[in-house]
C-alpha cells in the first residue's frame, strides 16, 4: 500500500548490533537502506532470515522498528492481534512522532482508513467497503482496463521505445482507479500530478508530498459533497457513490470515514499496480526463457500460465517490500525475539517471500509454479482489497505488452536503473525499452480513411 507509507528521502545506510533469537549474538548484519541495497536487498535479507530473522534496526526516518523475514513468522505477525495497526499505540519518542504513516494524513484528517484501524472498526468500515469493492464490479472493469492498455501503448507504438514506468505503468492504474471511484475526466490529470509527487519519495520539493495529500483531501471532499447531493439522481454507480450509500445495520461511513476510504483506495490502487507491471515487465526481460514460455501462451490465447506468472512476478519481486507498519500493545515473542510493548514491528514481504524453508528455489523465476501461497498482498484481515483489480490490471498490461510489442528489450543495463528510495513500496524510477515500431490501429472513435 502506498504513497509509500513511512517513505522518506534517499536513504542513508542503517544497521544496528543484531540481536538473533533469544537474544544470540551474531556477526554484523549487512548495511540496510542503501541506494546498494535498494537495488537488491535480496542478499541482505537472506542473511537476515539465517542470523537475524527478527531485527531491531534504526529506520532512514530516525524510528527504531523490528524488521521480520521469515515466512513462518511473517504470516504469524500479519494475523496477530497483538501487532495493532492503530498509531495510537506506538510508543513513539518526539523525534519520531509522525515519522510512521503517510506524510500529510494526520494533518489532512485521513487517518480512519483501513491501515490505521483495528476490529472492531476496521470490521466495520470494510464490510461497508466491501459491498461497494465487489468481484462482479471488477469483473465488469475489465474492457476499461483493456481499453486504457490498448490507448496508453498507442500513444508511443510508433516511435520504437518507451519509459515503461512514466509512459505506462504509471498512468494506467492512475486512470483505472479514477476511473472506478468516479473521478471525472476532467479532474484526472490533477489526481495524476498529487499521485506522481506522492511516488517520488523525496525526490520533488520538500513538503510536495504532504501538500499533494492536502490538495487531494479537499479535492475529494468536494467531490464527496457533489457525489452525495447528486445521489438523488439515477445510475451513480461509481466506487465514491457506493462508499457514500454503503450502510450495514443502519451505520453508515462519515464524510471524513468516505474521504479517507477512497483516499487510501487510490494509494493502494496505483502504486502497487505500477511497481507489479513495472517489476514485472522487468523481471521477464531479464528472464529471457520465462518470457518466451509466457508469450507463447498469451499468444496461444491461453491464461492458465499468465494467472500463475502473476503470482510468481508477486512473489519473486513483489511491488510492497514491507507490510505496513503494526505496534505491539503488549510484550510478545516473535522468532524466539521479545518485542516490548508500543515498538513497531515491520513485516518484510519480500524477504519472507523467498525464505527457503517455504519456497523451493525461492532464488528462481518459475512462472509455472503451483505451490505459491505468497504473502504479496498481506494476509489475515488486513488482506490487500484491492488485489482482485492489481491481478486483473497486471495481467492485462502484461499479456498485451507481449502481444503487441513481442520484441520488447531492455534499452539500459540492468545497473544503470534506479529504484525509488522508500520503505514499503519497491518500484522502478523508469524503465527504458526498445522495440521495433508499429503503425498505431485507429481507435473505434476515429473516422477510417476511404
Amino acid at each position: 500500500m502506498s504513497t509509500t507509507p513511512g517513505a522518506g528521502p534517499a536513504p542513508e545506510p542503517a544497521s544496528c548490533p543484531v540481536t538473533g533469537p533469544a537474544g544470540a549474538s551474531a556477526p554484523p548484519a549487512p548495511e540496510l537502506f542503501t541506494w546498494e541495497f535498494a537495488s537488491d536487498p535480496y542478499p541482505a535479507y537472506a542473511w537476515l532470515r539465517e542470523h537475524a530473522p527478527v531485527h531491531r534496526t534504526t529506520l532512514p526516518s530516525g524510528v527504531e522498528a523490528w524488521l521480520v523475514t521469515r515466512y513462518g513468522d511473517a504470516r504469524q505477525a500479519l494475523a496477530d492481534q497483538r501487532l495493532s495497526k492503530n498509531p495510537a499505540h506506538h510508543d513513539e519518542s518526539p523525534h519520531a512522532k509522525g515519522k510512521t504513516g503517510i506524510p500529510g494524513e494526520r494533518k489532512a484528517e485521513l487517518m480512519t482508513h483501513l491501515l490505521n484501524i483495528d476490529p472492531p472498526d476496521h470490521t466495520r468500515l470494510r464490510r461497508l467497503v466491501s459491498k461497494a469493492f465487489t468481484p462482479r464490479r471488477v469483473a465488469e472493469f475489465t474492457p476499461r482496463v483493456q481499453e486504457l492498455t490498448d490507448r496508453l501503448i498507442d500513444s508511443f507504438v510508433e516511435k520504437g521505445s518507451a519509459d515503461l514506468i512514466h509512459e505506462f505503468a504509471f498512468p494506467l492504474p492512475i486512470y483505472a482507479i479514477c476511473d472506478l471511484l468516479g473521478v471525472p475526466e476532467e479532474d484526472q490529470d490533477d489526481f495524476r500530478d498529487w499521485a506522481g509527487m506522492m511516488i517520488r519519495h523525496g525526490g520533488g520539493p520538500r513538503g510536495g508530498v504532504a501538500r499533494s495529500v492536502k490538495k487531494m483531501r479537499g479535492y475529494l471532499a468536494e467531490l464527496i459533497h457533489r457525489k452525495r447531493e447528486g445521489l438523488r439522481q439515477e445510475g451513480a454507480d461509481d466506487l465514491i457513490s457506493g462508499l457514500i450509500k454503503a450502510s450495514d445495520h443502519g451505520e453508515h461511513l462519515t464524510e471524513n470515514e468516505a474521504a479517507a476510504m477512497a483516499f487510501i483506495l487510490l494509494f493502494a490502487g496505483f502504486e502497487t499496480t505500477v511497481n507489479l507491471i513495472g517489476n514485472g515487465m522487468y523481471q521477464l526481460l531479464r528472464h529471457p526463457a520465462q518470457r518466451e514460455l509466457l508469450q507463447a501462451s498469451v499468444v496461444a490465447g491461453e491464461t492458465g500460465l499468465l494467472e500463475t506468472g502473476i503470482e510468481e512476478l508477486l512473489r519473486y519481486d513483489g511491488p510492497v517490500e514491507m507490510a505496513t507498519w503494526r505496534y505491539a500493545t503488549e510484550p510478545l515473542t516473535l522468532g524466539g525475539q521479545d518485542i516490548p510493548a508500543g515498538d513497531p514491528v515491520l513485516v518484510v514481504l519480500a524477504a519472507a517471500d523467498r525464505d527457503p524453508e517455504r519456497f523451493d528455489g525461492p532464488d528462481t523465476l518459475d512462472l509455472t509454479r503451483r505451490d505459491n501461497q505468497h504473502l504479496g498482498y498481506g494476509h489475515g484481515i488486513h488482506y490487500c482489497l484491492g488485489a482482485p483489480l492489481a491481478r486483473l490490471e497486471g495481467q492485462t498490461a502484461l499479456a498485451t505488452l507481449l502481444t503487441r510489442l513481442p520484441d520488447l528489450r531492455l534499452a539500459a543495463e540492468p545497473e544503470e536503473l534506479r529504484w525509488r528510495g522508500g520503505l514499503i513500496m519497491r518500484g522502478l524510477r523508469t524503465l527504458p525499452v526498445e522495440f521495433s515500431p508499429s503503425a498505431r490501429p485507429p481507435r473505434s472513435d476515429e473516422p477510417s480513411e476511404l
